[in-house]
């Protein structure tokens, strides 16, 4: 039996409508914005602000481990 997704990655899944193929597809362009997320930050960042950034990719990180698991 597989297991349910967050709200966020069904979010992300529903919005593509993807087959198996394009479920790693999708996971590896979220791993790809999530590698971008520090850009974000600039040279003098709001710790705050930074810690947003550092958890949106993070974030984007976990949706993508969901899609490519083998249960998923």
């Amino acid at each position: 039996m597989n297991e349910p997704l967050s709200p966020a990655a069904q979010a992300v899944l529903d919005a593509f409508r993807p087959t198996s193929h394009h479920r790693r597809a999708l996971a590896a362009a979220l791993r790809a914005a999530s590698d971008r997320t520090e850009c974000l930050i600039g040279d003098n960042p709001h710790p705050k602000f930074a810690e947003g950034v550092l958890a949106a990719g993070d974030l984007l990180e976990r949706i993508a481990a969901e899609l490519e698991a083998p249960n998923a």
